[in-house]
């Protein structure tokens, strides 16, 4: 049975980059708990603000968050009251300096965690789950994305026995690694147990390598110009610089030619035939 990978995880390093990007040797246990214990808190207690991510960096024994939200007001507050006491919490948390950047999600209707929040809560308030998994595939596929899968499972609509279900619309190319495949995931309590939320967004193929997704280009023919994907191309261009060997009919010794261009290849050889018939001659 194949097993499904995390498409984020597996595409580290080629077209996605960590949330957490620090390095340090002796305390990384600790560094590592407080980033888990960050997100817990920042999800749990601004979970109504449509955060989509958290990119925690530690420059020089600081730290500096960047929150992707769909609506950053709820973060901010009132003249920005908010915004400072999530400040004083994560000082005391981080035992650091501590600044924080919020970043508006301009189209959370493509972004695969605030989709999968979104129909974790309509399930929560009792709707229908097929209902809820097509209306944000319309969604998505109305903005821009290419595909998107949403997976539910758990007991859906009170079912005594689990099961799982989901609903696939365009093309979602999980082996292809230059593909920008989006996931996330959510969590559904309702009274009869909990059900889980996955979902997948294609977002088309990616031009180069950049440390945020959103400055990523996007072509929706597959091809990517001017990066490694190309590989047939550089195949081909390399083929007019190959050398090429020539066996001499008289003598039977092997002549071997290099160039540059394909046009000036032939009157090179007609100076070779013309130097071996001299040297026959004399």
């Amino acid at each position: 049975m194949g097993q499904k990978v995390n498409p984020i995880g597996m595409r580290i390093g080629i077209n996605k980059t960590w949330d957490s990007c620090w390095v340090n040797k002796r305390g990384y246990a600790a560094c590592l708990h407080q980033d888990i214990a960050i997100r817990n808190y920042i999800y749990k207690k601004l979970g109504q603000a449509g955060i989509s991510r958290i990119v925690i960096e530690r420059p020089d024994k600081k730290a500096c968050l960047t929150i992707h939200a769909a609506r950053p007001g709820i973060l901010i507050g009132k003249k920005g009251v908010d915004i400072e006491n999530l400040k004083q919490m994560i000082t005391k948390m981080t035992n650091s300096e501590v600044s924080i950047n919020i970043v508006e999600v301009r189209k959370p209707e493509v972004d695969a965690k605030l989709i999968a929040d979104g129909v974790a809560q309509q399930i929560e308030n009792r709707t229908p789950f097929k209902r809820a998994m097509k209306r944000a595939m319309q969604s998505a596929m109305r903005l821009g994305a290419l595909g998107i899968r949403i997976n539910c499972s758990g007991r859906l609509n009170g079912a005594e026995i689990a099961r799982m279900e989901w609903f696939r619309e365009g093309q979602v190319p999980l082996h292809t690694l230059k593909a920008d495949v989006d996931f996330g995931l959510g969590v559904a309590k309702t009274t009869y147990g909990v059900c889980g939320v996955k979902v997948w967004v294609y977002k088309g193929n990616v031009k180069g390598y950049s440390q945020n997704t959103a400055e990523k280009g996007h072509d929706s023919h597959g091809k990517v110009p001017g990066s490694g994907w190309q590989e047939k191309d550089k195949r081909n261009a390399k083929k007019s610089h190959v050398p090429e060997s020539r066996r001499n009919q008289q003598g039977g010794a092997t002549e071997t030619i290099e160039h540059s261009e394909v046009l000036c290849s032939a009157p090179v050889v007609e100076n070779v035939e013309m130097q071996s018939s001299v040297v026959d001659k004399v």
